[in-house]
């Protein structure tokens, strides 16, 4: 009901209640409810009710409702059922179904509504035990016939993740609209069922509406189903929705996470308006597609339009900057958020430790650690990488200590990182126990990733032998890394030998990777084998494999400068070379 229209104490008695902070006693506003007849309109009271679980616990506001003036006991559960949507909207809405317990135990019976808005607290708050029981009620009360019933009931079983109960049910049901195909789709969609959410989308017999389309999309970007992501796209253009936000931005997240970078320009130019979720998905997609310069300029013209990024924001933008290695950049964001005190969850403090790490600054990466409130196995694990990448293998190790110290459980990315560490300082022995550790204690299996650590920490140490024989026994078959790997112990021990019968198990792969052939070529040159040299780039151009360029990125003055091997396009080309002409002669000098 428009409130400029209502009666003027009506008017004033809803604007009162909807401005909380004002009201000093709920008790005076009792009063008035009970002795004037500003409620005798149904709706007026109907309103005032939905507003009632603000202010005070269901058994008061259940008692304010009944003795509302001039209410009649056939209009009881219209009222009710807007004291539980109040409630179902709450911070609390568990106590919807404690409201929806006083009107039972009153005798007065819900209708068909009050079924759909009990099951919306049901839904936030996961109380699955409460919705069995309500379809118990409905059944024994016949509404569980009722279209709107069931697909209330379809909805909250498939939100609560119980596919199976959801699907029978809907099964069951002998008619259903385009309600009944959403909320199940949505549901699926919503779990992470995307595959049987685009089966179920295929044997649709109902026109979609865009609410079903919008779910059919988002599962399509999950499963890169590219195809049908357009076949949708096309379905949206022809029956005229238009681009609303909510299905543009889902479109923009789905041509992204197909990596088709032009269409989700197009749908990010084509927007009508752009929220949080328009920026923050094309800032993640573009990250993702390892383009974290276009994705800095996103977000620069992001800051431009006046929209405050978020947590999701910052963590994209964060990834970013450790891709460009941006750290005047990556500092901003830090103190952006102490600025505007943003709080730091796992996912933002697990991206500011790996951007200070790959930032060069691991001093920093382990501050940011110990600076989050709350760890996971992911944070533990950035901070073990940020220690393995830049030598601390000891430190490493006690960090490992600490994170078992304090329960948690590690995971397969957790012992790559420590193997790294145990490689990248020379730590045999202690590298050999943690891969032990992981296979007998933590009854791990294994990745291609684990074997090719211990064959690169073996190799360095020069136990060549040793290594090779752990790759004759991997019950996996090795890769170009594991094989490449033993290559490099090779050439750094003068293994030629081993190195030709490595390239026999190379060519059985037809790797790639252009650095497994120069590296083969290279020890081979060594030798002065030049024939092998030769029949090796042979092989590379045979398998059309180029040595992929050389690239390196530079932070100067917050601005990140990308250099190409063989390039010499840069408008600052001259004041580089004399730089570095400055630090050869002070290298050859010994004066740095």
């Amino acid at each position: 009901m428009n409130v400029a229209s209502a009666h003027p104490l009506q008017s004033a008695l809803l604007c009162l209640l909807r401005q909380r902070k004002r009201i000093r006693s709920f008790d005076q506003i009792h009063a008035l409810l009970l002795t004037s007849g500003v409620t005798k309109d149904s709706f007026v009271a109907a309103e005032v009710a939905a507003l009632l679980p603000a202010f005070v616990d269901p058994p008061a506001a259940y008692s304010a409702v009944k003795h509302i003036h001039g209410v009649r006991r056939y209009q009881f559960p219209l009222l009710f059922n807007s004291l539980i949507s109040g409630y179902a909207r709450s911070k609390h809405p568990h106590l919807g179904i404690v409201a929806y317990k006083l009107m039972l135990a009153d005798s007065v019976f819900p209708d068909r509504y009050t079924f759909p808005i009990v099951l919306k607290s049901c839904i936030k708050f996961f109380g699955i035990g409460e919705a069995r029981q309500l379809q118990g009620a409905a059944v024994k009360l016949r509404f569980s016939c009722d279209l709107f019933v069931q697909n209330a009931f379809v909805h909250v079983y498939a939100v609560c993740e119980e596919y199976g109960d959801a699907g029978l049910l809907f099964d069951e049901m002998p008619i259903k609209d385009v309600v009944s195909w959403t909320s199940l789709i949505s549901g699926y969609v919503k779990g992470g069922l995307f595959g049987k959410a685009l089966q179920l989308f295929s044997l649709m017999d109902v026109e979609p509406n865009i609410a079903t389309l919008v779910s059919i999309i988002v599962a399509c970007g999950r499963l890169g189903a590219l195809n049908v992501g357009r076949a949708i796209h096309a379905l949206i253009l022809k029956h005229d929705y238009g681009l609303s936000l909510v299905a543009g931005n889902a479109l923009l997240d789905m041509y992204l996470k197909c990596e088709c970078l032009e269409e989700a320009r197009q749908i990010f130019d084509e927007l009508p308006e752009r929220d949080i979720v328009s920026w923050t998905s094309f800032i993640s997609g573009l990250v993702q597609c390892k383009l974290p310069k276009e994705a800095m300029d996103v977000f620069n013209s992001m800051q431009a339009s006046g929209v405050e990024p978020d947590n999701v924001t910052l963590c994209s933008v964060l990834s970013a900057c450790a891709s460009l290695g941006a750290l005047s950049s990556g500092r901003w964001v830090h103190e952006y958020i102490e600025r505007k005190g943003i709080q730091w969850d796992v996912h933002l403090g697990t991206a500011m430790v790996d951007m200070y790490s790959k930032c060069g600054c691991v001093d920093m990466a382990v501050h940011s650690f110990h600076e989050m409130p709350h760890k996971n196995v992911t944070s533990w694990n950035a901070l073990l990488g940020a220690l393995a990448t830049h030598g601390h293998g000891n430190e490493a190790l006690k960090y490992f200590e600490q994170m078992a110290g304090v329960g948690v459980i590690p995971n397969e990315v957790t012992f790559v990182a420590i193997l790294c560490a145990c490689c990248h300082s020379g730590l045999v022995k202690e590298g050999c126990h943690m891969f032990d550790l992981m296979t007998k204690s933590y009854k791990l299996v294994p990745w291609i990733e684990h074997y090719g650590c211990m064959v690169d920490l073996l190799g360095r140490a020069g136990f060549i032998s040793e290594a090779y024989g752990l790759v004759r026994s991997m019950p996996i078959r090795a890769d170009t890394y594991v094989w490449g790997a033993l290559l490099s112990a090779c050439k750094a021990h003068g293994n030629v030998e081993l190195s030709q019968e490595i390239l026999c198990h190379l060519l059985e792969l037809e790797p790639s990777d252009s650095g497994v052939y120069v590296l083969l070529s290279n020890i081979f040159a060594a030798d002065c084998r030049w024939a092998d040299v030769t029949r090796v780039r042979r092989l590379m151009r045979q398998s059309s494999v180029k040595k992929e360029t050389g690239t390196s990125i530079v932070e100067v003055n917050g601005e990140a400068h990308e250099f190409i091997v063989g390039e010499f396009l840069h408008p600052l080309k001259e004041d580089i070379l004399l730089a570095l002409c400055t630090l050869d002669k002070q290298l050859q000098h010994g004066d740095l």
